[in-house]
């Protein structure tokens, strides 16, 4: 059994995590928009799911049902939302685990409801639909229409909550006001159709909240699904750069800490025949001959972190060249520090390696309060 592991390690302040999520809340709450709090980017941690619950969100959300089920363990109240469309072989554990799931098709509407009527327990969906970014959601508006007027009006175990989007996650497609608008409109389309006023027109992720710092949500949107803007919002969150934007919320929740095994002067383009690298791409162009340049290598890779590259290091004059599955290059000839083997540097995360960090079973997790 390992008894004195220490790095790699991910340190969490939580302080600073539970202010940036009373700060969200606030913020949310005086622009009358409800929130589901998503617990999908650090895997559920349960120290960062109990904070998030004690904020008092409309919901708690996940795309993995995995993880509603273990909040579910830990005492998490809900209710709870699926924000992944499920596959229709899980259906039986959406019907049982949640109480809203984000839908896409009539197939699995029409599913579902059997799955509910087995369990005896209502549902209720929000309608996906898609606006450009060419993720999931119904593309034509009549069809959403048609296939909300079907779930309320024919399917019984299930209740139309509202509709929905998400933007920016795959065709980089921005969430604008306009955007949110086109939303409004299929909410209100729907909402005539079947008769009522829908729970919730919900404009997305945390790329949508810059709209409520700029003050230009639409009137009528009134939900978003948040995880990232409190968590790890150093990226820009796809389209957003959010630091020094929005001076609230602290970037450096998480903190990455990694060992240095080996420094080194060495060439700064490979010497000899150029293939394919172990991930699959052809190398030979992306290199720059810049002479002998000091290296560092750390003891972390992409079977820890999906993305190195995306590392932000806390040190000035470090660039991060690349990595492998277990060590992550680094040119430190301009640090400003004198590095050595056994030095720990530091690092701040964005989503893709907080997603991936968190996750990883090699990385040491520690708390600070």
């Amino acid at each position: 059994m390992l008894q004195h592991k220490a790095y790699p390690c991910l340190e969490i302040d939580l302080n600073k995590f539970r202010a940036n999520v009373a700060a969200v809340k606030e913020r949310c709450d005086e622009a009358g928009i409800s929130v589901c709090g998503i617990v999908k980017g650090y895997w559920a941690d349960p120290k960062l799911t109990k904070i998030v619950a004690e904020a008092g969100f409309a919901q708690m959300g996940s795309s993995r049902l995995s993880q509603i089920d273990e909040m579910r363990q830990m005492g998490v109240k809900g209710p709870f939302m699926l924000i992944r469309i499920p596959m229709l072989s899980e259906l039986r554990d959406v019907a049982e685990l949640c109480d809203y799931s984000l839908q896409s098709s009539v197939e699995a509407l029409q599913a579902l409801n059997d799955e509910c009527l087995i369990a005896g327990k209502k549902h209720k969906v929000v309608i996906m639909v898609d606006l450009g970014d060419l993720r999931e959601g119904i593309w034509d508006k009549e069809t959403a229409v048609a296939a909300a007027v079907h779930a309320e009006k024919d399917l019984p175990m299930l209740t139309v909550a509202g509709v929905a989007t998400y933007l920016g996650c795959y065709g980089s497609i921005m969430a604008t006001p306009q955007k949110m608008a086109d939303l409004v409109d299929i909410a209100e389309t729907i909402e005539e159709a079947i008769g009522r006023k829908l729970e919730m027109v919900s404009g997305g992720g945390s790329n949508a909240y810059m709209l409520i710092e700029e003050g230009c949500m639409p009137e009528g949107m009134n939900h978003l699904r948040l995880g990232e803007i409190y968590s790890a919002p150093y990226t820009g969150l796809e389209n957003y750069d959010l630091v020094g934007k929005v001076p609230h919320i602290d970037s450096d929740v998480f903190t990455l800490k990694a060992e240095i095994v080996e420094v080194e002067s060495k060439p700064s383009y490979p010497q000899g025949v150029f293939g394919k690298c172990e991930w699959g791409d052809v190398e030979g162009n992306r290199y720059v001959d810049r002479g002998i340049r000091k290296r560092a290598v750390l003891a972390i890779g992409r079977a820890d972190c999906a993305q190195p590259e995306r590392l932000r290091p806390r040190l000035n004059g470090i660039e991060i060249l690349g990595a492998s599955s277990d060590h992550t290059i680094l040119d430190i000839e301009d640090c400003t520090k004198d590095l050595h083997v056994g030095d720990v540097l530091e690092f701040g995360l964005e989503y893709s390696t907080m997603l991936s960090l968190t996750g990883a079973k090699d990385v040491l997790k520690v708390y600070k309060e």
